[in-house]
This record gives structure tokens, sequence and C-alpha cells, in this order.
């Protein structure tokens, strides 16, 4: 060991008494600096217009959309120091002849390599010691810093250094000219960095290049995840090539024949392969979340939801349709993607399967077929097949992929089935920009595989508003939209048409759903609707000017009424009839997300609305849940008409300006449970037409999903609980930037330069 250190102790002196080192660090100072500032800086502008941000400490570090100091700046360029600094280690030696010397004296070639290595070690702790000053500031400049994600970075780094220095020490054995050695290193690290993304369509060679791949590794581990896999690549990677170093250099000293070498270097390989394929099995991998808010791990409930599926497999299948445009989501050079998402599920149930069918039947993408007009429809997948360099062999035919499963209703889209002690579900991808299921959209369909979706039926038979219409008036973006995530069918539930002209409401409904019945029912259909919620059944009732009629004689039951009249609104950029309603304090009680509309005084957008009447005569306990600003709202009786003049409030009219409830939430205690009624003065706030122009500004969507989730009692819509950052302030003012400038870009970088021309001139005065 004494050896080891007395050869790191003459390396690094030969390196700080000489300028490159000095050079190279001012520089790489410098650079991460100019990041820093201008990073911090922008964020300072942010806050002082005041828009609120939190999580800083990622965006300023680990963001890798935003450009994170530790991944835009160190991570992308830090590789072009090691190769310069490395570059003379052994090439030096056999440059000026020393090699050979050290090949007769007594001191082992082991204990050279790693007292160079322990040298270059140290060379990288002064990089992480000068990122370390940049850090320093940011514990001042941030409020209440993620220390732990600021650990994992520098801990990844560091092993990412040790390996770079390896690599460089080896290619340093190569040549004696050591421009040669620097390039060499650099064309290293740039297979070890690419070599993940090439042959990635073989599943053999997938796995191997994958597990060779530098890239990813170490963004986890910026980004808070630690993991055993992870940090066992860095240390094999660093001790294959201090071992094809030792190898190069013994067999150079032994005069050794090139097979005997080159089966040496392939067991060292083989060796890392195998150690690496046994330590990257996900019920091997030993994970921790460093990040405070623990950003890389799935939350309680859903891990809780994994736990509870016990030593039963959980297989998934993905079926990816060639013709189909999400095939380029699926395609199998993105599987190692696929294998990251499901990962992070895995963690606490490492038996989920996942398995992939490839196959090629008829899809809605007319520009498939514009660009193959008169091809049959094997041509156009034979053309297909060609444009991307695949072979259609290898994808099922129609009838063939039909015999195993009907992908049809599916749109045969991407999509992937859950299988789970014999019942099935499926996950689906989405028309938007993420694509993929979240963990909310998991978490649902786990919910349906063991404890049955929720049912919710809405009544049809009286020109009720559909699921199944497509038109502005219809809910089916809200319900059954296969690829919208916001829809219930997506959320965990179950829905279906109901007809009582002809059906019962069927036993273990979750709620029935009344909306915009524009004719009357017929007494056996009220006989019905009355029984059912005598019964204690949950019911929604969603209502419309002009129809109170409708729906008035079966709510004076439980004390409602829908008053004569439209609400209007005075708003110069919407029409009259746009109402905007707030979430009351009761919807504290409906989840955390119609809670959080009530928090942040989020409007939802009522369009044609009535005001609600009630009294507490009944057993049942009435509380509002919408209301209009008492200031903007009133109501007009008689026919509304918005393509004449201006409405104008008028009390000789009989309009009154007030606030008035548009949506009442109703209960009552039943022997076994809470029944739950809600009615609404307003049938479009979930219809087509309103969710299409839904935008941040309003909460439609949230609501909807919300009170649907009430009728479960808070067991859907899955909201996933995770902590919060706290790192929520700079306290720092965007004058303070200046003076930062001066003390990064002139202080420091120029102290360095100092104590560096100091040791040069002392060095050659010696």
């Amino acid at each position: 060991m004494k050896t080891i250190l007395r050869i790191a102790r003459v390396e690094l002196s030969t390196l700080f008494y000489s300028p490159i080192a000095w050079f190279l660090l001012i520089i790489f100072f410098v650079q991460i600096s100019i990041a820093y500032l201008g990073l911090i800086e922008s964020n300072i502008t942010v806050q002082e217009l005041g828009t609120k941000q939190r999580d800083f400490t990622y965006l300023l570090f680990a963001d890798q959309r935003r450009g994170g100091l530790f991944i835009s700046t160190v991570l992308q360029n830090i590789y072009l120091y090691i190769p310069l600094i490395t570059m003379g280690l052994i090439s030096r030696e056999m440059q000026t002849g020393t090699i050979k010397l050290l090949y007769s004296s007594p001191v082992k070639l082991s204990s050279i390599l790693l007292g160079k290595q322990l040298a270059m070690l140290a060379f990288s702790l002064c990089m992480l010691f000068l990122l370390a000053i940049i850090v320093c500031f940011a514990c001042f400049h941030i409020e209440n810093i993620d220390l732990g994600l600021i650990f994992s970075g520098f801990f990844a780094l560091f092993l990412l250094l040790s390996a770079y220095s390896a690599i460089g020490l080896f290619m340093s054995c190569l040549t004696s000219y050591q421009v040669v050695a620097a390039l060499s290193t650099f064309a290293v690290f740039a297979f070890l960095r690419y070599i993940g993304t090439v042959w990635q369509d073989y599943d053999f060679l997938r796995n191997i290049t994958g597990y060779l791949s530098i890239g990813n590794r170490t963004e986890l581990m910026i980004s808070g995840l630690i993991t055993s896999r992870d940090i066992i690549y860095y240390v094999l990677i660093t001790i294959m090539f201090l071992m094809f170093a030792w190898l190069k250099l013994n067999g150079k000293r032994k005069s050794q024949k090139a097979i005997i070498s080159l089966g040496q270097h392939s067991a060292v390989i083989v060796g890392v392969l195998i150690i690496g394929y046994v330590t990257s099995s996900v019920s091997h991998i030993v994970f921790f979340d460093a990040s405070r808010p623990n950003r890389n791990t799935i939350s309680v409930d859903t891990q809780k939801r994994l736990k509870d599926l016990g030593e039963e497999p959980l297989k998934v299948t993905m079926y990816v349709n060639l013709l189909d445009n999400t095939y380029f989501s699926g395609m199998p050079r993105y599987r190692a993607l696929d294998v990251r998402r499901w990962e992070a599920f895995r963690r606490f149930k490492s038996n989920i399967e996942v398995d992939y069918v490839y196959y090629y039947d008829k899809v809605n993408n007319p520009a498939l077929y514009t660009g193959n007009p008169n091809a049959t429809f094997e041509e156009t997948a034979q053309n297909r097949a060609k444009i991307l360099k695949t072979d259609l062999s290898k994808f099922l035919k129609p009838d063939e992929i039909q015999k195993i499963v009907d992908l049809a209703p599916e749109k045969n889209r991407l999509v992937m089935l859950l299988e789970y002690k014999g019942k099935k579900e499926f996950l689906r991808t989405f028309e938007d920009m993420m694509i993929w299921p979240s963990e909310i959209e998991l978490a649902a369909v786990l919910n349906s595989l063991t404890d049955g979706a929720p049912r919710i039926a809405f009544l049809q038979g009286q020109e009720e508003r559909s699921v199944d219409n497509l038109d502005e008036r219809g809910y089916h973006l809200a319900t059954k939209a296969l690829n919208d995530r916001a829809s219930l069918i997506n959320q965990g539930f179950k829905i279906e048409n109901l007809d009582l002209s002809g059906q019962e409401i069927p036993a273990g409904l979750a709620a029935l759903v009344v909306a915009d019945p524009r004719a009357d029912f017929s007494p056996t259909v009220v006989s019905k609707i009355e029984q059912y919620m005598d019964q204690g059944g949950n019911i929604l009732f969603a209502g419309e000017p002009g129809k109170q009629s409708v729906l008035n004689p079966i709510l004076k039951r439980i004390g409602v009424q829908m008053i004569e009249g439209t609400l209007v609104e005075q708003d110069e950029k919407l029409s009259a009839d746009q109402v905007k309603s707030y979430i009351t304090n009761k919807g504290l009680e409906f989840g955390k997300s119609i809670s959080s509309l009530y928090k942040r005084q989020v409007p939802i957008m009522t369009r044609g609305v009535v005001g609600l009447t009630y009294e507490q005569y009944t057993d049942f306990d009435v509380s509002p849940l919408l209301e209009t600003k008492a200031d903007a709202s009133w109501n007009k009786k008689g026919i509304v008409v918005l393509d004449s003049a201006r409405l104008i409030y008028n009390p000789q009219e009989g309009d009154e300006l007030k606030s008035y409830p548009t949506a009442l939430a109703i209960t009552r205690n039943m022997k076994d449970r809470e029944q739950r009624i809600l009615v609404i003065g307003d049938a479009d706030f979930m219809s087509n037409g309103e969710l299409e122009k839904s935008s941040s500004l309003v909460g439609n969507t949230e609501f909807y999903k919300g009170f649907i989730g009430w009728f479960t009692y808070g067991k859907l819509p899955i909201e996933v609980t995770m902590q919060k950052p706290i790192d929520d302030k700079i306290n720092l003012s965007g004058s303070q930037i200046g003076p930062l400038k001066w003390i990064f870009l002139g202080l420091i970088p120029g102290m360095m330069a100092l104590i560096g021309t100091i040791l040069l001139i002392r060095r050659k005065r010696k």
C-alpha cells in the first residue's frame, strides 16, 4: 500500500507541477460557473416575475429537460478533460524509455497501475471539489436545498470519473504517442456512450449493448436513484480496464503470444458480462432513492397494490401493430426504454413478466393508404416493413393475431394486456405528448384486476346524454374515449348504458347517471329510479334550462328543485350563458382533485346552467358544491336569446343578482354506508364540446373525475400522493448576480491561477 501511495504522490506532483492540470481545472470551473450563473439567473427572473416555482435543487442541478448543471454541463463535457490528463500516464514512460526500468524493478505492475489510478481519482476529487464550491454557494441561495439529490449526483460523477480514468490509463498503455492515447480514449468514451443505441432490434445484442452502455446510468443517479446495479457496473468497468492495462504491460514484459493475450482479455470480458448479467436482475438489485421527495419511486399506495398481488405473477403482453403510428413507440429498438419504465414497478413486484407480440392489421391511418393507393392490404404491409427496414415475416398476420386476441375494439393501436389470476384488463397508450400510461392509469388497472372496476350506468331512453355520442352534446370523451387519459374507462371505471323501459337497475352499481333527459319519464321508469334511491343507491342528476319539469318531480323527494329560468353572467369575453361556478368548502370532502380546485379557486365552466334551491325537510343532508359569484350572475326568466343585444341585468324584470348553487351534494346515512346523490344544474360541463374547449383556466376535467370518484368512496380515481418538494425559494435577487459573477469568473479562477503560478515558479527554481 505504501508503494501505491508513493507512486500516486509522484504522479500528482508531476501533474500539478505542470501547467496542464491547472489550466484544465480553471477552464472546468469557469465552464460550470457560467452554466450555474445562467441557470440561477433565469430562475430568479421567473421568481421575481411572480411565478411560483418549487424543486429548485432538481431544476438547477439534475433536470434533463431544462439543462440542470450536472446533466447539461458537467456530464456532457467532463469526458473532454480526462483524456488530456491520462494520455501521459504510461505513454510518457514508453516515450522516455523509463518503462524498461519499471519492468526490471521489484515494484509490481499492479502497484504501478493502482498508484496511477489513485492519482487520477485524486485529480477527479479536485474537479468535484470545484463543483462543491458551486454547491456550497447554492446551499445559501436555495432555501431547503435537497442535499440527498446533490450527494447522489456527486457519487455518480465520482464513479464515472473512476471508470473514465481506468479507460484512459489502459489507452495510455497502448502507444508511446500521448496524442494518440488521448484520441483513443475519446473514441472509447464515445463507444461506451453510444453502444446502447445500436443493434437494438435484436434481443441478444440489445442486452449486451445495453449493459455496456454508459449512457443513462449516470443520469439516473444524478436524478437521485442509486442502484447496486449501476454501482457494480462502474466498478466492473474500472476493474476491467485496469486488468486490460495489467495484461498489456505484463504481456509486453514477458513477450507473450498474441493468442494467449487474446484469450486473457476475452476471459476478462466474459467474466464482467456474467457478473453484470447476474447483478442486473431486478430481484438482485438494491435501490436507494436519495432525493427528498422520492421522485424516482412510485407512491406508497401503488406499492401496496403491487404487494397485495402476492406471489402470483402479473403478465403483461404488449401488442404492437406495424401499420399504426404507435408502432414507433413500441419498436424493438426502444424496448430498453420500456424495460426501464417497468423497472419502477418491478422494484416492488419482481415477477412482472413482459412479453411482446408484433402483428399487422387494419388501422385508421389515412396517410398509410394514401401512400399506397393501388396496393393490396398485404402489399401495403410489405411496403411499410420495407420502409422501416424490418422483416414482415416476424409479424403475425391479421388472421393469426385475431385467433389470439380481438384488438379491433382497441382500434388495433399499441396496447398492453394485463393478466392476473385469469382476469384480463387493457392498459392503453394515449394521444398526448406523454403517450405511455402513468402510474395512475396502471394503478387503476391493478384495482380492476383485484377488486373489479366500479360500474357507472348512464340512463338512456329519454334522449339523455349518451356515452357513445361523439357530437358536442355527448359524453364520449369523458367516459369511453379509448385513448384519452382522463376518460373514466382509463381511470378504472366500467361504463355502461341502461334503458329502464326494458331493464332493471342492476345490483352493485357505483352510481346511476341521469343526464339531461329531454322527455318525461314513464311511470315505470320513475318507479324504478325512486326504488333505487330508496334502497340507498348513489345517483347523479344533471339538468338543463327549459327541462326543469322533467327532473323536479323526482328531486322533490330529496328537498331539491331546479328554478325556472337560466343563469347568466356578465363577461365581455364569454357569451352570457357561459357561467363560471366555483367549488365550495364542501369540495374538501371530494378528494385531492376537487379540493385542489377549491383551494386554487379554479372555476368550473357551466354553459346553460340552472340555479338550484333546497330545503332540509327530509332525512337527507344537502350542501352546495358549486356556487356562482354573488356579484356576477343572475337568473334570467324566459327564453335567453344570445344572438341579439347584450343581456343587461334588470331587476324590474325579476332578475336577482346573487350567488346561486349550481351543484348540490346530498347524503344520507344508511345501515351499511352513506348514500350519495349529486344534483347539477348543467349537463354540458362534461360534454364533448366543453372538454374539447377546456383549458388550464377551468377545472371541468378534474371536477367530473372527482365527483364520479365520490361515488366510489375515495377508491377511485387513483390519486398518487407524493411528498412535495420544499426547496421553493431562491434567496437571491437579480441585482446580486453581478457580484456572484465577479466571484465565480474572476476571484476564484484568479486565485487558482495564482496558486498554480507560484507552484510552477518554485518548481522551476528547484
